[in-house]
């Protein structure tokens, strides 16, 4: 503990919790760590992502985000090494009311008792949880490998980027292709025009934030996008660039894939340059962040940054050129050298290897163990005994999970509403009290639902709630657009997509649940 008489200032301020733990913040807590002799800091909790009932009531302030109070102390004598640091946790789910109590009867910093943090060599201070031999797993990717050139050694795949980041959700996707164009024309028009009168502009040192016009059912402006203004960029509407797109689990949506009006691509430029590239490409999906369970998704679409309800890393089998040819094998060689005297197996393959990852991301006791590993960082993989047999199993996984929609429709009970006329349009479903039945529409409730489909689940929800949350129609607030699942070509698309989803889910808790051991 600090004693008061060797102190020369004090820093203290109520913030943002996650700079205590966040990924983002490592190097933040480097330097506090440096910069300072000693750390307190008070955890308040109240991160309303941490609770299932999507209210504010374990926050002291009423408001979103965890709440933490920090002391920052410099001592007289100087920092000579590394500042200690002190924690406190107040309970996460504790309502306001008992936090407010905690306060007021600790009253000041010697009424907590606080713990004294040992961060490791990546900065963390909240290392509990952590599993050491995690860090002699073999990574699926690192900075040094993607930006390596030409061989890369030390990790499996050479590149992997994030999902792709429009900044402009409503108008760049669509489950309509039709008014997904009709949007993008119209934030084109507005835009060029803005830009030809930025262009006419005398006077170039004025403020772009105050020069554009805002008017949402017109454009949505990013800083990036008014960076292209200045640059007098005209933007030309290709109607090639609607792609199809994995922007949520088992939801296909249009985007406009557009390096202007997306605000970061990533590498999918290189990844999927071209719709035929969808026939033969591969991505692995992975949503690894402190506020959500780890979850993965195999695709063969563009998929959302935000795929799986928080940022994605995607590592795929295949990259390209920009134009789709020079097709090149991600996987690096030293990976599958490493394998191959691993298992003492020359036969083993870059697709042998692709597909026992996607299996082992699937394994429960890989979750469970390393569930706190997986939360600051990328997926390392380890060396299963039995490595055909996760193979196999990843395989099949991919299979279905690439081609859900060719699945069987699990053979649900429908309940008809006689009294009104057959109607297939969905509005908003929702699930009855138990589970067991869907409310499809005013017409239709699908009755029969197994528990089991429950177990499969992509981060805070299973495959089957991620249906019932995306199709739905949503109007856009701020834009006043509409977005629309429903398919005047395909009526039955829907109901049939519940169906398939629950085939594929119980299919997929069967082959997690009968995967080899890992030790």
């Amino acid at each position: 503990m600090t004693s008061l008489s060797t102190i020369t200032g004090i820093v203290a301020f109520v913030s943002n919790n996650s700079f205590i733990d966040g990924i983002a913040f490592d190097g933040m807590r480097q330097h506090l760590a440096q910069d300072f002799d000693a750390i307190y800091v008070l955890d308040l909790g109240g991160n309303i992502r941490k609770n299932t009932s999507n209210q504010a009531i374990y926050n002291v302030f009423d408001i979103k985000v965890g709440v933490s109070i920090n002391l920052l102390i410099k001592r007289k004598e100087g920092n000579k090494s590394q500042g200690q640091i002190y924690y406190a946790a107040v309970g996460e789910f504790l309502r306001k009311e008992e936090k407010y109590a905690y306060l007021q009867k600790s009253q000041h910093w010697g009424g907590v008792d606080w713990e004294e943090m040992k961060p490791d060599k990546k900065h963390t201070w909240l290392t509990a949880g952590l599993q050491a031999d995690f860090e002699t797993f073999i990574p699926m990717g690192s900075k040094e490998s993607k930006a390596a050139k030409g061989e890369a050694t030390g990790a499996i795949f050479k590149i992997y980027s994030n999902g792709v980041k429009t900044n402009r959700d409503a108008w760049a996707y669509n489950f309509n292709p039709d008014e997904l164009a009709a949007n993008i024309q119209r934030i084109i028009a507005t835009y060029n025009e803005q830009t030809r009168k930025w262009l006419d502009c005398p006077d170039k040192s004025a403020n772009v934030d105050d020069f554009v016009t805002y008017d949402d059912a017109k454009i949505s402006w990013s800083s990036t996008l008014k960076k292209y203004l200045q640059q007098g960029v005209i933007v030309e509407y290709d109607q090639n660039h609607i792609r199809q797109s994995l922007y949520r689990p088992f939801t296909k949506s249009r985007l406009y894939f557009d390096a202007y009006l997306n605000d970061r691509c990533g590498q999918f430029p290189y990844i999927f340059p071209t719709p035929e590239t969808e026939k033969e490409n591969r991505v692995i999906c992975v949503v690894n962040e402190a506020q959500i369970p780890f979850s993965s998704q195999i695709t063969n679409y563009i998929p959302c940054l935000h795929y799986g309800g928080r940022q994605t890393q995607c590592f795929p089998f295949y990259t390209y050129d920009k134009d789709g040819s020079n097709r090149q094998e991600n996987i690096t060689d030293w990976a599958v050298d490493a394998f191959r005297e691993e298992y003492q197996n020359p036969a083993i393959s870059k697709w042998d290897i692709f597909y026992y990852i996607y299996g082992l991301l699937h394994h429960p006791t890989y979750r469970e163990k390393y569930a706190d590993n997986l939360k600051r960082e990328i997926p390392r993989i380890p060396y299963a005994p039995d490595f055909e047999s996760f193979a196999k199993a990843g395989k099949r996984l991919a299979e279905i999970h690439i081609n859900y929609e060719q699945q069987p429709e699990y053979p649900l009970k429908f309940i008809e509403n006689d009294e009104v006329p057959l109607n297939w349009r969905v509005e908003k479903m929702k699930l009855s009290q138990d589970k067991t039945q869907l409310i499809y529409n005013e017409f239709l409730t699908l009755a029969g639902i197994p528990p089991k489909v429950f177990e499969y689940r992509l981060g805070n929800r299973s495959a089957l709630d991620w249906i019932i949350d995306r199709y739905q129609v949503k109007i856009d607030k701020r834009s006043g657009i509409e977005n629309d699942p429903n398919r005047l070509d395909d009526e039955e698309y829907i109901v049939r997509l519940i169906g398939q989803v629950i085939t594929v889910s119980l299919e997929t808790v069967d082959i997690v649940n009968n995967l080899a051991a890992l030790e």
